[in-house]
């Protein structure tokens, strides 16, 4: 290198003009560069030598006004093309020559610079360049396009975003939902890292903290004010997958082959359903059979029968087993089969001749079961009854309906049965939460004489259920609970009667157990007990059809004892998801109803202590049947009644603080 040399070296980086001045010491040169700024720098870091002659350092801006001239990236694929039938490297020379057809300095800077600036056609190697193979440069446009289409889409989700802040409905496209949904679990799960959400938040200068992520995603109408975060955390599915949708299609089209074509014929028979007036899914209903040498008559509880239109291990199945359980919230159901289906050909409707697992079964005097059969059938649901319409009726002592009194007789004989057999009743108040247009309702349940006439039914199914599972050694989801370890009686009795005392005994109740063998079920009094009456709304009463029906038609039993262990494994992992989400949905509108309803005054009962030395118990609003904590000022005990107030709440934390109400002397 000589002075007055022009040469290529980098700085940060980037690519720099400068002309030679001196030599530095043994090894370093000073070179200057276009702005008159000197840099020491070693032979290694020049890049590109430009021959030909000497130039100034003020030559340099118009020697890349003529260098810009030259500079077509896409004369760089004509050059490959020809370069690459031979795999022959190239220099910028030879480059220069094949592109420009001169060698001038100019031509042969141009020709440098578009190959080392080149990612596509040619690679560095040694002091040329070698043209890529025909894949590798397919796959690095391909690598390109993506980028591109990314680039493109990122510029279309800021736009829409900035829309939907400005108050625009906006369609959002697939790629929007992808970003959306990586914001989203920044709520959802803040423990865990971000970076890409992140680095979206912070292209579009927003805090990337999760109250401040939960309110844009609210402002843009990505979610509601009140997005039911425990559900979006849990695996259960909102929507049914398009393979299920059209079997459901088929099904409705044309019905599959009834597997049970000896079906009993009950349909001369009087059916009363009796629900929530809400209640889509009729999966039971009671029919009353007088017999002619019999005081006793034969209950009759009718199951909805959804294996007539389900295989083991088909769509549906499959679907249903994966939720395990109709998922019952305040803002509305989200059930385990399609709604076509649940609503419809497997419901008992009214007036229409439904496929039915009918269980009849005599009582003895005492209330035990004397006699039962189990038989597939078909029925007529009579009436569709509400809880309310049967209170009435009971209440007047209609005796044109004879059968729902002796429905009525039957389930308090069972259940002064049950109790003498060891059953524990806890009655603690139990509310419903109803969201509808944002409006909150919470209706107390009271234990009315309808509910424990199907209550009694429904556990009457299961016993019956449970001693044909004994009888026959058939593998069936047995239900049990052990015996728990209750206070002492005279401890009880220190406690005010009612929900401080039903809350102490509930606390002593173990968890309940399903096994594939028969166990006792303690607080139902029960010695063999199966869920068998909700195979709509809950996968192992699905189940239990399966392997019940298969035994009364003398088939192979669809899953074996193995198989079936298997299968209860996940589908209780799944139900446990499932009650979770049920009950932190309830909580937080129940908060929410609170914070609506702040300045309200409610009657507390003080129900038991969590941390009694420090002031901090659980309080029932007994108007609500919440059970809430409460940090109390003063001494009270348990069974004392106060009036609260709501002094801060905060529903999206699960927070809520009271303070008890002063009235004012009139």
């Amino acid at each position: 290198m000589e002075k007055g040399t022009l040469i290529e070296f980098r700085l940060d980086g980037e690519r720099r003009l400068a002309v030679a001045e001196r030599p530095e010491g043994k090894k370093d040169w000073i070179v200057i560069d276009e702005k008159g700024q000197s840099h020491k720098i070693r032979p290694q870091r020049v890049e590109y030598i430009v021959g030909g002659e000497s130039y100034q350092p003020s030559d340099i801006p118009s020697f890349l006004d003529q260098v810009q001239d030259y500079l077509d990236p896409s004369s760089l694929e004509i050059a490959w093309e020809i370069l690459i039938e031979d795999a022959e490297n190239t220099t910028p020379q030879q480059m220069a020559e094949l592109l420009f057809s001169e060698q001038h300095p100019v031509a042969c800077y141009a020709a440098h610079s578009l190959l080392s600036q080149d990612k596509i056609y040619f690679k560095k190697k040694g002091n040329g360049y070698e043209p890529r193979s025909q894949s590798q440069v397919e796959e690095i446009k391909h690598q390109q396009e993506v980028e591109i289409q990314k680039n493109r889409e990122k510029e279309e989700f800021l736009t829409h975003l900035q829309q939907a802040l400005e108050g625009t409905t906006i369609d959002w496209t697939e790629s929007d939902r992808a970003r959306l949904e990586a914001i989203s679990k920044i709520v959802l799960y803040p423990e865990q890292n971000h970076n890409y959400a992140q680095e979206i938040l912070t292209s579009l200068r927003k805090n990337s903290d999760p109250q401040a992520v939960f309110r844009l995603l609210v402002q843009i109408g990505w979610w509601s004010e009140h997005e039911n975060l425990f559900l979006r955390r849990s695996t259960y599915p909102v929507n049914f997958p398009q393979k299920v949708l059209d079997v459901v299609q088929s099904h409705l089209q044309s019905l599959p082959i009834d597997p049970d074509s000896a079906r009993l014929d009950l349909t001369h028979m009087k059916v009363y359903t009796i629900d929530d007036e809400s209640t889509t899914e009729i999966d039971d209903g009671l029919s009353v059979e007088y017999l002619e040498n019999s005081q006793n008559p034969r209950l009759w509880i009718h199951i909805a029968d959804p294996t007539r239109l389900v295989i083991p291990g088909d769509e549906l199945d499959l679907e249903a087993r994966r939720r395990s359980t109709s998922l019952y919230l305040p803002t509305g159901m989200i059930s385990m089969f399609p709604s076509e289906l649940a609503t419809g050909p497997m419901s008992l409707v009214q007036g229409q001749t439904c496929h039915a697992l009918s269980f009849g079964v005599v009582l003895d005097e005492l209330g035990a079961i004397q006699d039962y059969i189990i038989r597939p059938s078909f029925i007529k649901p009579t009436y569709r009854l509400t809880y309310d319409d049967v209170d009435e009726m009971l209440e007047l002592g209609l005796t044109k309906e004879p059968e729902i009194a002796e429905l009525a007789k039957a389930a308090t004989l069972r259940q002064q049965w049950r109790k003498s057999q060891g059953s524990i009743q806890i009655q603690m108040p139990e509310s419903s939460i109803k969201v509808k247009d944002e409006e909150i309702t919470i209706e107390l349940l009271d234990g009315s004489q309808s509910r424990h006439l199907v209550a009694e039914m429904m556990i009457l199914a299961g016993e019956v259920t449970g001693q044909y599972a004994k009888e026959n050694n058939i593998p069936l989801p047995f239900r049990g609970q052990p015996q728990p370890e209750l206070p002492p009686e005279e401890e009880l009795l220190l406690l005010p009667a009612g929900p401080v005392r039903y809350c102490a005994l509930r606390r002593c109740m173990p968890r309940s157990e399903m096994s594939l063998t028969p166990l006792r079920h303690a607080s139902l009094g029960l010695d063999n007990y199966i869920q068998v009456t909700s195979p709509i709304r809950r996968y192992t009463d699905l189940l239990a059809h399966f392997q019940l029906k298969a035994h009364l038609r003398g088939d192979k039993l669809p899953f074996s004892k193995e198989r079936l262990q298997e299968i209860l494994y996940s589908v209780g992992t799944s139900a446990y998801e499932a009650t979770l989400v049920e009950r932190q949905t309830n909580r937080y509108w129940g908060l929410e109803y609170l914070r609506r309803n702040a300045e309200s005054i409610w009657q507390a009962l003080v129900l038991r202590w969590l941390r009694e030395d420090e002031g901090l118990g659980i309080i029932l609003i007994e108007d609500l049947g919440l059970e809430l904590p409460h940090r109390f000022e003063r001494n009270v005990y348990l069974g004392d009644r106060l009036e609260v107030k709501v002094s801060r709440v905060d529903p999206h934390r699960d927070e809520i603080r009271f303070q008890e109400a002063v009235r004012a002397n009139l």
